[in-house]
């Protein structure tokens, strides 16, 4: 079997399409939603199989041969647009999407729930037409994996998609310019002068997000959303300002563009990693914790350990007399697939480690593993829909969990 590297390379020439995404418990079969794939936009794949992009039909369809080639699968998939919107159907919501089944059930890479949160590379081999010929898939199966993916393309958040393809501009490219799509992207004018010659730490971005979407109204799992998907945008419209006019000048060699595209993916894998812990941060002050009182933000627990919070304060966690059970830790990663291990051995005193992700769903087996090891996962309520249904019920959102750590307080 190929290895990722060479994979990546083989596939990166030539009439290609990519799509990379991480598999939600939607996609797979880890909350028995029974889609029978992974979600592909509808307009990715009519442009791929346009045979099925036709509405005087109900349910045209069409077949396609994936190989799964990180598992050595081969399947023949249907495309298939789902459709009866548009043929008198009475049902309360009535289907208009497009979709790729037929993968052959839990056995298949692609929906086994131990594949939720996992990058998946799908590259659609054109002919001169742009009609597939075929995909070639890779699910990846470590963070190494998911690493060597991210370093090509860039971050890959749950709840997004990258789109590739070689020699041309489109979402997901390395220097995509994309168009404005929400009041959160801004102008070169509407930026502070030293944005344009040094990039915004992330913290200075985030509070740019938090102007533009105080949503004081809103519940702190909706808040958290909101805003960094308007962080996001701030970022890419940052990084356009400052990078086009490189890109636009040229470069006077292969290595100057190679230093360059690496300064600006791992830029973009610093802000993925950073900036959920930042919006937390701000939420926590907002919903009235005060921090070093109520929180402390990278506070050290033991020599050598960095917790992302520690409730009520790092003062107080090292203070041998205040009760261990009204101690909390939260950590913060956008995704937990492979890293929630990595916040085990966290603050000692405290054996039920609380962790705030993004992840769209886990399998039942891994949630069980993490529940053994004293993990409780804290999700926004608007993610819960993506997790197995026997998981749902053991999920905190932050909402409950700030109540906690108030109910905390009012006992000291």
């Amino acid at each position: 079997m190929m290895e990722l590297p060479d994979w990546l390379d083989r596939y990166a020439v030539g009439n290609v399409l990519w799509y990379a995404k991480r598999l939600s418990g939607n996609d797979t079969l880890a909350n028995d939603s029974h889609q029978a794939g992974p979600y592909v936009p509808k307009d990715i794949i009519f442009s791929v199989v346009p045979s099925i992009d036709r509405r005087d039909i109900k349910n045209p369809d069409s077949w396609l041969d994936f190989y799964i080639d990180s598992h050595s699968d081969h399947v023949r998939a249907r495309a298939v647009y789902y459709n009866n919107k548009y043929h008198g159907s009475t049902a309360k919501s009535p289907r208009d999407e497009a979709r790729f089944t037929n993968f052959g059930g839990i056995e298949s890479a692609l929906l086994n729930p131990e594949s939720t949160g996992a990058i998946s590379v799908f590259v659609f081999r054109r002919d001169d037409e742009g009609v597939a010929i075929d995909c070639h898939v890779w699910v990846c199966s470590s963070e190494l994996e998911e690493e060597i993916v991210e370093d090509r393309v860039g971050p890959v958040e749950p709840g997004r998609y990258r789109v590739w393809t070689p020699g041309t501009v489109r979402d997901g490219d390395l220097f995509v310019q994309a168009a404005p799509r929400a009041s959160c992207w801004l102008s070169n004018d509407e930026m502070p002068t030293n944005w344009l010659t040094k990039f915004p730490s992330g913290l200075e971005i985030v509070e740019k997000a938090v102007a533009l979407r105080p949503d004081n109204s809103l519940s702190p799992d909706n808040r958290i959303l909101r805003r960094r998907d308007c962080e996001f945008d701030i970022f890419r419209s940052v990084e356009k300002a400052i990078e086009l006019p490189n890109i636009t000048a040229g470069f006077s060699s292969v290595d100057d563009f190679i230093v360059r595209a690496q300064t600006i993916l791992q830029r973009r894998k610093a802000r993925s990693g950073r900036s959920l812990e930042l919006h937390a941060r701000a939420i926590f002050i907002e919903e009235n914790l005060v921090e070093n009182a109520d929180f402390s933000h990278q506070p050290v627990s033991e020599p050598g350990k960095s917790p992302d919070f520690l409730f009520p304060s790092q003062s107080a966690y090292q203070d041998s007399s205040f009760p261990a059970d009204q101690l909390r830790m939260l950590a913060v990663k956008t995704t937990c697939r492979d890293r929630w291990r990595q916040i085990l051995n966290e603050a000692d005193r405290i054996p039920r480690k609380h962790l705030l992700t993004l992840q769209e769903g886990v399998s039942e087996s891994q949630f069980r593993e993490m529940t053994s090891a004293g993990v409780t996962l804290v999700v926004p309520d608007r993610l819960r829909e993506k997790f197995p249904k026997p998981v749902r019920p053991h999920l905190q959102n932050l909402e409950s969990f700030i109540g906690d750590v108030r109910s905390l307080a009012a006992r000291t």
